[in-house]
């Protein structure tokens, strides 16, 4: 469906150079062999089958309530670079350090996206210089890591069950579970047990104790800020390198919503796709006025490719620098501020309602819910919640003993913002979970058991005597009717009809 913002147009309508563009990407001469005619075919006509599913998940974006904290809704602009011909070319290597020809302008397209994502962040280039190639955040973890660190090198970073990511030394009693913890040693730190905050002075005595190398700051589900000034001190105290991993809260570093990792960290990482609302790849800054900084730079460098990843996805890195000229405008700036009081406005609205947040708030996009004191799993309300059309993911909260069956669920409010969602429409979206909650309990009860296999059945299969499937049903038809009301991002949702293939 996005395909209807590019249909042919009107000879007469549009300038010259998109003519000719258009016209290139559809045509095909009167003396193309026939091998090379399928190179011209729109993808409607040459694999209808992919063209559906495409048209199915704009769909599910159009009539559903995106509020997943990872995820959030790019411009067209960005879909149309990121969609371009630059996806042809190969260029491994540096700017003027190509291991291949032809790459003057994906040089020049490299050196400006670095230097939109200094400015976008309020960066001197003199202090701090950046990499622009990673495929993804996780990406740009371990490269940084592998810079940084040696084989079984220490690392600390922030618990999973309390808010911290996988890529920053995540391992079981049984398993190293990601190449953070297979490659280095690591320990977690925590959050307190009252404040749910993170709990500095512990943090502060396990690493005088573990001599880390590296300490991580960052998560994918705390509500809160980070205290930087306090973890430089102790990094330094210890010895340790400083890393941020911002790839949640970039967008509202950038606006300035939030504190800046840059005045204490020596390396910080981000995606590109969530509060910071461009394609999915991964960025790693590093400081440039170190005493080894041209060691540090090549470290990085090097890091990224050739240590973990091939040639530079040229396609996405021009996403990224559309993106990023947006970021470093006053618009965004007043998008982030809208995300945040979102934010506060949902959990205030779950709040009211008594219900447990990690935390009591929110400073930043997301909140996390804390569903235990209900007997519920994340897993059950996630489902239910994606049978009304509401994307959220179950998330474990402090305290859960298993990331695979948690006992909460992390909600984000980037995306609706970018659907021009504010604090009004805010607590209509929370009233919905609100809802959500409460018929999980009665699902829950009618499946007489807390099997997630028999709460799935009763929530969608009509039983005799049973009121939940209908109650679904009737949520989900109130969910679509308020989110069609809303625009959807590189798309014209006034030509939008449901494609076929869809199962209600």
């Amino acid at each position: 469906m996005f395909r209807l913002l590019t249909r042919q147009l009107g000879a007469s309508s549009i300038p010259s150079s998109a003519r000719l563009r258009l016209h290139f990407r559809t045509m095909a001469t009167s003396s193309t062999p026939e091998f090379n005619k399928p190179l011209y075919a729109p993808l409607s006509q040459l694999d209808p089958e992919v063209q559906n599913i495409i048209d199915k998940e704009t769909w599910r974006q159009f009539t559903g309530l995106e509020l997943i904290a990872s995820e959030n809704l790019t411009s067209i602009a960005t879909m149309e670079a990121n969609g371009s011909i630059l996806t042809n070319k190969y260029s491994e290597g540096l700017p003027g350090a190509r291991y291949y020809g032809g790459n003057e302008y994906i040089d020049e397209l490299e050196i400006l996206c670095r230097k939109r994502a200094l400015q976008a962040f309020n960066l001197d280039p003199a202090k701090w210089g950046v990499n622009v190639q990673p495929y993804a955040g996780t990406t740009a973890n371990f490269a940084a890591l592998t810079a940084l660190l040696q084989p079984q090198d220490r690392l600390m970073g922030l618990g999973l069950a309390d808010g911290g990511h996988l890529s920053h030394g995540y391992y079981t009693a049984k398993k190293n579970m990601t190449a953070s913890s297979i490659y280095f040693q690591s320990m977690p730190y925590s959050i307190t047990p009252d404040s749910n905050l993170i709990d500095y002075n512990t943090l502060a005595s396990q690493a005088k104790i573990f001599r880390p190398k590296l300490i991580i700051c960052g998560a994918s589900a705390y509500p809160r800020d980070w205290d930087y000034a306090t973890l430089k001190k102790i990094a330094e105290k210890e010895g340790a390198w400083l890393m941020a991993d911002i790839a949640h809260t970039s967008g509202l570093v950038a606006a300035g919503t939030l504190s800046s990792p840059f005045n204490y960290c020596d390396v910080v990482t981000t995606t590109t796709h969530k509060t910071l609302r461009g394609p999915r790849a991964g960025l790693v800054f590093f400081r440039k006025d170190l005493e080894n900084a041209k060691d540090l730079e090549k470290r990085v460098n090097d890091a990224v490719f050739p240590a973990c990843q091939g040639g530079p996805h040229n396609n996405t890195i021009a996403a990224i620098a559309t993106a990023l000229l947006q970021v470093a405008q006053p618009s965004f700036r007043e998008y982030a501020k809208q995300v945040i009081a979102n934010a506060r406005t949902l959990a205030d609205t779950l709040v009211s309602h008594g219900y447990k947040l990690q935390t009591g708030g929110t400073d930043n996009h997301l909140v996390l819910w804390d569903l235990r004191p209900l007997g519920l799993t994340g897993s059950k309300v996630e489902k239910v919640c994606d049978l009304m059309g509401i994307t959220i993911n179950k998330n474990a909260v402090s305290g859960d003993a298993s990331a695979q069956v948690p006992g909460g669920i992390r909600i984000g409010t980037s995306a609706i913002t970018s659907r021009d969602m504010l604090e009004a429409d805010v607590k209509i979206v929370a009233e919905f979970l609100h809802r959500a909650v409460q018929l999980s309990l009665l699902l829950q009860k009618e499946a007489g058991t807390k099997m997630l296999k028999d709460f799935v059945r009763v929530a969608t299969v009509a039983e005799e005597g049973k009121t939940g499937f209908a109650m679904v049903r009737e949520l989900r038809e109130e969910v679509r009717a308020f989110a069609m009301k809303w625009p959807l991002p590189g798309v014209d949702v006034t030509t939008l009809s449901k494609p076929a293939g869809i199962e209600e």
